[in-house]
């Protein structure tokens, strides 16, 4: 018998047939003996998003620690060791640490794929992103590993976050779609608001490229010994990421202020003022990092303002659409504010 998803009768005897189906086909064994409540999927999906969160901050521990090559080969921790030694220290640690955390989140990227694959009726659309995902991640993991072999190479740090970037894209996405339904999408708002929002989308996504050059310009190589920077002025990669955050936030004012004037729903009024108190936020930490010379702690906490601006922007666009779950028997429980795609 089946009560909110959860088997309560007595646990069937494992037959040699199961078990090769088991080992066939594991995420159908699990979806024919496991029903998760959507409450259950929706929380699956999330843990991919906060993991990636935790993986862009702890990889910028690693870098603002000075652990880049803490760990200086890979996939093993040295020639000799899969982790860490003793000898290797501090750095080690860190570098190790983080590593580590990538099977965490390859955890939280599998619960999530299983959730979706066990929900009564099986959506399809929702399982390939969580495989999207996992793609995603073992590509990075593989471009990590290059990243330490070639030295922290500028260019393959900034590709490293950029495909971080691009995870966290697909892991909001499908929070997003555990939420809703598998209707056809309604529009919320007009076509002129939907063209200011991919200006603002283009700025942005301009504004985290750049962000990865001033990273990649500046003074914190991520690690002690000298490693080569990106061959342009750093004040003045700075000044241009500067602008387009000021283009970013003046965009996304704007935005608010037409949602506003057309009396839009309250979703996308909403998205749309956390996302420009995101960027105020980021703002202030910008600039008080850079007129104190770049202390490691403001570095960090501008790198996870980045990631949040990232979430702001996705939920703003996801918010200009709803798509109202379908009567089942396991009805999502959807926040009309937030439904959309």
């Amino acid at each position: 018998m089946h009560k909110g998803g959860a088997y309560d009768g007595p646990v069937p005897k494992l037959t040699r047939a199961d078990a090769a189906q088991a080992v066939r086909n594991p995420l159908a064994f699990i979806a024919a003996r496991w029903t998760p409540t959507q409450r259950t999927v929706q929380r699956a999906t999330m843990s991919a998003v906060v993991m990636t969160v935790v993986i862009v901050v702890t990889g910028g521990a690693v870098r603002l620690t000075g652990s880049g090559l803490g760990c200086p080969t890979w996939p093993k921790c040295t020639d000799q060791s899969l982790t860490a030694t003793s000898e290797m220290g501090f750095h080690g640690a860190i570098e190790f640490g983080n590593r580590m955390l990538t099977y965490v989140l390859c955890a939280a990227v599998g619960w999530a794929i299983i959730a979706a694959r066990s929900q009564k009726p099986w959506r399809r659309s929702l399982t390939r992103l969580g495989w999207t995902q996992f793609w995603i991640v073992m590509g990075n993991a593989v471009l990590g590993g290059i990243v330490v072999l070639v030295g922290l190479n500028p260019y393959t740090v900034a590709a490293h976050f950029i495909l971080t970037t691009a995870l966290l894209t697909v892991a909001v996405l499908m929070w997003q779609r555990s939420r809703e339904g598998d209707s056809e999408p309604r529009p919320l708002v007009g076509k002129s608001v939907k063209q200011l929002v991919w200006f603002m989308i283009a700025a942005s996504g301009a504004l985290i490229a750049v962000g990865t050059v001033v990273t990649g310009a500046g003074p914190h190589a991520g690690d002690s010994s000298d490693v080569k920077r990106m061959p342009l002025d750093w004040e003045t990669v700075t000044k241009a990421h500067a602008v387009l955050a000021w283009i970013v936030v003046t965009l996304t004012f704007a935005l608010w202020f037409v949602l506003k004037a057309v009396d839009a729903p309250r979703g996308p009024l909403h998205r749309t003022r956390d996302l420009f108190l995101i960027l105020l936020a980021q703002g202030v930490i910008g600039y008080v990092q850079y007129f104190t010379d770049l202390p490691e702690i403001l570095v960090g906490l501008h790198m996870l303002g980045s990631a949040l601006v990232w979430i702001g922007v996705l939920r703003v666009v996801l918010s200009l659409r709803e798509r109202p779950a379908a009567a089942v028997d396991l009805p999502a429980q959807a926040d009309p504010e937030l439904s959309s795609v």
